[in-house]
């Protein structure tokens, strides 16, 4: 991308329209919807979890569906044994790499066609998206619009293996109070501002460096 603060800064517009249709009451919370959700889906378990991690791994989405601390929820409330937390997380690491699927493929349908595709990715910069789902949904968003390889999306996949179950263990250990710190619209409004400012200043220092003489 040309300016790297354009995304963040749609990522704060679009999550700051649907607070604000929340709290017009316009549109329901996305809890509530995930809460009949839940009650219509009892019985599918698996399918509610596709679902949930599904909608909140979608880019701009994610900002309505606080999915990951509701799934982990739905997981530990049903006492699964050990057996149930691999296909649980099976589950939800193949709704996750699906929704990345989805983000990484509309990045390259938006994305300078220009761009060459031949950098790689950064597994350190993989690594700090995958703290929060909506961090990785934008993250794979500017690895397709940047043209850079699909295999980062299979990567993802297979760290988020171990890392679903780390967190149905730990929220089964401590509390979903925990879990719900990292959805509250407080740490995403954070989180957002943050990034922006980061990007913002990564575009200020790029106009500040004159381009080299061809």
């Amino acid at each position: 991308m040309r300016y790297y603060s354009l995304l963040p800064l749609s990522a704060i517009i679009a999550f700051s329209l649907l607070t604000v249709l929340v709290s017009l009451g316009w549109i329901p919370p996305g809890e509530e919807i995930l809460t009949q959700l839940q009650a219509n889906l009892a019985d599918s378990r698996s399918w509610l979890l596709l679902l949930i991690i599904l909608a909140e791994s979608i880019i701009y989405l994610g900002f309505y569906f606080p999915g990951q601390f509701f799934a982990v929820v739905i997981v530990v409330l049903s006492d699964p044994d050990f057996g149930d937390m691999l296909w649980l997380t099976l589950m939800m690491v193949s709704a996750a790499t699906l929704g990345s699927c989805i983000n990484y493929g509309l990045g390259r349908a938006w994305g300078d066609p220009a761009c060459s595709g031949h950098q790689d990715y950064s597994l350190r910069n993989l690594l700090l998206a995958m703290l929060h789902t909506n961090a990785l949904a934008f993250y794979m968003f500017a690895q397709g619009a940047s043209r850079h390889p699909f295999k980062v999306v299979w990567l993802s996949g297979l760290i988020n293996l171990p890392y679903y179950l780390l967190l149905i263990a730990g929220t089964a250990l401590l509390s979903d109070e925990v879990m719900y710190v990292a959805e509250t619209p407080e740490v995403l409004a954070l989180f957002l501002t943050g990034w922006f400012l980061i990007a913002l200043w990564l575009d200020i220092r790029k106009r500040a460096i004159p381009a080299p003489d061809s």
